[in-house]
């Protein structure tokens, strides 16, 4: 009976184990995060109030993030096991196998997409398997080859919102171009503050991402700043566009001069406490700007 209870033990935390590896991969934060702001494209393209759809679509938007992130990890899984921050993932650690990864990335991926295409808009779903391909078979590969990864990232990054408006509207127009060009370029700010701050680690993956040759200075921080100031105008196109209205313009200006001014700090300092403050800066910014567009329109 002993040996039996310890069995049963054994084995239940074996499948804990897994399920919580599993979890692991999705990187489920991210996941989340990417999920959230495709559901803010969907919610402003609707013309009434949310329904069950919204969460539908965020759930099929997460799982295909998920696949995502999943390829990315299967693709980068030796160097993973280089750095300090991912040598304890499910793959380089041998929690999961690379079979098993790609199992759970294809369930994930043909799910998700089939869910876009077939019960939202075809475009959506295209625009999905689009973003999927680029940030798993072009950005990641071009980690290693220098900044220019960045610039390509930014596009599987800006997606979301735009195909949440693709998938109320079932086409692009300037409204979808709009959110997609502030996510676009905020992901520049936000990236590069994460590069600063993780550059020993990513050193030693050979990858390279800071916009300088030179690494973390004043040339690197000034062309942070410099992307940093676009969000401004850019945050003002909604309201220019009639998608909401002149408090969420406000917003953004005031979250724009915010984000610009910890650049800025950046800039004087140079130093990996301001690039850490300034990526904080950056997780806030964008969902709040996004929450005031949403409420504004409604």
């Amino acid at each position: 009976m002993i040996t039996t209870q310890r069995e049963t033990i054994g084995i239940a935390g074996q499948v804990s184990l897994k399920f919580r590896s599993y979890f692991e991969l999705l990187k489920f934060r991210l996941s989340l995060t990417v999920a959230f702001s495709g559901a803010i494209g969907y919610a402003m393209a609707l013309d009434h109030a949310p329904d069950w759809n919204l969460a539908l679509f965020s759930l099929a938007g997460f799982m295909v993030t998920g696949a995502s992130n999943i390829l990315n990890q299967v693709i980068e899984i030796d160097l993973d096991r280089l750095m300090n921050r991912t040598a304890n993932r499910p793959l380089p650690s041998g929690r999961l196998s690379v079979a098993e990864a790609l199992s759970f990335c294809l369930f994930l991926g043909v799910s998700g997409i089939y869910i876009l295409f077939v019960l939202f808009s075809p475009l959506a779903g295209i625009l999905a398997f689009v973003s999927l391909v680029l940030y798993a078979f072009v950005y990641t590969p071009l980690k290693r080859v220098g900044p220019v990864a960045v610039f390509v990232g930014a596009f599987p990054g800006a997606l979301p919102p735009l195909i949440g408006w693709v998938a109320v509207t079932g086409v692009l127009s300037t409204q979808a171009f709009t959110l997609f060009a502030i996510q676009f370029i905020w992901q520049f700010p936000h990236f590069w503050a994460i590069a600063w701050v993780l550059d020993d680690d990513y050193k030693k993956a050979g990858f390279k991402l800071l916009p300088s040759s030179g690494g973390r200075n004043l040339n690197t921080a000034f062309q942070i700043m410099t992307y940093a100031l676009f969000l401004i105008p850019l945050g003002v196109l909604p309201a220019r566009f009639g998608i909401t209205g002149i408090n969420a313009a406000l917003t953004a200006v005031v979250c724009g001069v915010l984000f610009l001014a910890q650049t800025i700090y950046l800039m004087k300092e140079c130093s990996r406490k301001a690039a850490l403050m300034m990526m904080f800066g950056s997780f806030i910014y964008l969902p709040v700007v996004q929450i005031a567009f949403l409420i504004d329109k409604l």
